[in-house]
């Protein structure tokens, strides 16, 4: 099992890029990948932590996407007219500087313009990221009087809008806390949450989450009156409100190394009386 667990890792560290090739404009050498060949192109790169978005025309001319600043403070949305100028004034107003909302623009575009084309985007704009992760916890909302600690392993499906810097996303998580020998309780937990980045940047984010609902399978061994172990499995249904934090930190294209904090405080469950210890360590890849 570890072995497998081994060769997913290293399989998923090296997974596929997109081709990059470079580029001179205005006198700025930049590799940029290319998202759409057509008609009109769609370059783009993450560069100096800053998405930038250019499109190629027909007789090899480079623009960059601008979205500047103004003396307002306003963003000006220069790659609207810019877009709707190559585009023999195909409509930009709802138009977002997002690699999805670009990609549907153009590809619109390219469709209409020739008969060939073939478009390779799809139409849900709902994307999936998975995820796996291992640390310890001190099960807070769980009678726990010695304040054991033991090892904790957990796998999410984030789901996210196709947005290059989506702030919000809802997970599905299952996670398994073991027991040992001065604390003999485990439990499975099945979650459904909400997370919001507060601090959303190219290369890591900051995230505050919620469980909304939890379905735990948990066991417990004491020793009864007689002297006789006892053990009880039980199954749980809440709607606790368990809050935490958690960070992004991007490693490649496509993967994130990431640290969370699952379980801070609830609403609706009583801590047990111990600071709240239920960290974890984990990796996870854009699907």
């Amino acid at each position: 099992m570890k072995k497998l667990l081994l060769l997913l890792v290293i399989g998923f560290i090296f997974q596929f890029n997109y081709s990059q090739e470079r580029y001179t404009i205005n006198g700025e050498t930049l590799e940029l990948k290319t998202e759409i060949d057509g008609k009109l192109d769609l370059l783009w790169n993450i560069i100096d932590n800053e998405y930038r978005y250019f499109v190629r025309t027909d007789d090899g001319s480079i623009l960059e996407l601008k979205n500047t600043k103004g003396d307002n403070n306003k963003y000006q949305e220069e790659y609207k007219s810019t877009l709707s100028d190559l585009t023999n004034g195909q409509s930009a107003d709802k138009l977002k500087l997002t690699l999805y909302s670009l990609r549907n623009y153009i590809d619109k575009y390219n469709t209409s313009v020739d008969s060939t084309y073939v478009s390779d985007s799809t139409e849900s704009n709902v994307e999936f990221r998975l995820g796996f992760s291992g640390g310890i916890t001190n099960n807070p909302f769980v009678g726990n009087p010695d304040n054991i600690k033991t090892p904790l392993i957990g796998f999410e499906l984030e789901i996210y809008e196709a947005n290059v810097l989506p702030r919000s996303s809802g997970f599905l998580q299952a996670r398994h806390a073991f027991d040992n020998d001065d604390f003999p309780y485990a439990t499975t937990e099945f979650s459904l949450g909400y997370r919001y980045r507060v601090i959303n940047q190219p290369s890591f984010s900051i995230y505050g989450q919620v469980k909304l609902a939890t379905v735990n399978l948990s066991r417990i061994e004491f020793i009864g009156e007689n002297d006789e172990i006892v053990d009880i499995n039980d199954t749980s249904f809440d709607v606790p409100l368990i809050f935490g934090i958690g960070s992004d930190i991007k490693i490649s294209d496509n993967s994130f190394i990431t640290i969370i904090y699952g379980e801070l405080f609830a609403l609706l469950l009583d801590n047990q009386g111990n600071f709240s210890t239920d960290i974890a360590i984990g990796y996870k890849f854009n699907l």
